[in-house]
């Protein structure tokens, strides 16, 4: 089989555990992301509007809608990057019994990640259609934000994978999510331009991928947006998942070879 073929039984076999479970990841990728538009969106931002006026040239339903989709996205990828490796490597010991058969270790972390994505093709492609209906986006390009949620995704699915398999519990992923992921979720941009921060924060927003992914979805959902700055942030993102992904094919080789 070629590395392609590889990579498209494990999204295959991945997908049809998906057609099992679905139902129990619908609230968490679909319907808490749509919740958080109308409230933050919607609600809050009719506060924001009638007090402040617009941010950075926007009414504040459009500027957090693409912040919510990159946000929502990440914490989708990370879900799917911690517990589930540690099923496939310890608690259910899938992986091993995918390794059984001709697939390689790189397909079955590809095959992984590219599951995720495929996952995150779905989920943010419901919010761009739903926040087009309440009227978050008002760029004609608005669909590029859904390869670039790709891209933030993966940016975060390749590296925390690669952690995970590593891991022999998973005490460290709940801080993971408390410590890393959430702080990001506040401060890369989402709610409120970096510029706000403290002039010694914001040099650390460059350093989040998240914030590069908000970026690129803002400037899609929007029209805003400088080539030059769009290629940076793609640039970025795929060093990030190509060095997530280099690590992430040699501690599966560690964790899985016999």
């Amino acid at each position: 089989m070629t590395a392609l073929t590889m990579v498209g039984r494990v999204v295959e076999r991945q997908s049809r555990v998906y057609r099992r479970v679905w139902r129990g990841s619908v609230f968490s990728a679909f319907l808490a992301p749509l919740m958080f538009l109308a409230a933050i969106g919607l609600g809050l931002g009719g506060l924001v509007d009638k007090s402040s006026g617009e941010v950075d040239g926007l009414s504040y339903l459009v500027f957090v809608t693409p912040g919510l989709l990159a946000a929502s996205v990440m914490q989708t990828a990370t879900g799917e990057s911690l517990w589930p490796i540690m099923a496939g490597t310890k608690w259910l010991r899938t992986f091993h019994g995918m390794l059984a058969t001709p697939l390689g270790v790189a397909a079955i972390f590809g095959g992984h990640v590219t599951w995720v994505a495929i996952r995150i093709i779905l989920s943010s492609s419901v919010f761009l259609a739903v926040a087009a209906l309440l009227g978050g986006v008002v760029s004609a390009w608005a669909p590029l934000a859904i390869p670039a949620a790709v891209l933030t995704a993966v940016a975060f699915a390749a590296p925390l994978s690669a952690y995970a398999a590593t891991q022999d519990t998973d005490l460290t992923f709940g801080p993971i999510m408390r410590l890393v992921v959430q702080p990001l979720f506040l401060f890369s941009g989402t709610f409120f331009p970096v510029e706000q921060l403290p002039s010694w924060l914001q040099p650390l927003a460059a350093l989040s991928p998240l914030w590069h992914g908000v970026e690129l979805c803002r400037a899609a959902t929007t029209g805003q947006g400088s080539a030059p700055a769009i290629l940076v942030h793609v640039l970025v993102l795929l060093a990030v998942i190509a060095a997530g992904s280099a690590v992430g094919v040699r501690t599966f080789k560690r964790r899985l070879a016999p």
